[in-house]
């Protein structure tokens, strides 16, 4: 559970490394997630969440 809530924290910076740090970069990037079509976001959120699971069975088997 500790590494669960670890890993919440880290997505936690970089969402606000991106927000805080570069304000037009997130406002642009949320501009162009709304024109895209639904089938790319879905896309891009399943490779990104099979990538996320192969980095940690990487790092933790």
């Amino acid at each position: 559970m500790s590494d669960f809530i670890a890993a919440l924290g880290l997505v936690l910076v970089i969402e606000g490394l991106v927000y805080g740090g570069m304000p037009r970069l997130a406002r642009k990037l949320a501009e162009q997630v709304l024109e895209m079509p639904d089938s790319a976001l879905r896309t891009a959120g399943i490779s990104a969440m099979v990538l996320g699971v192969a980095l940690v069975w990487l790092v933790r088997g």
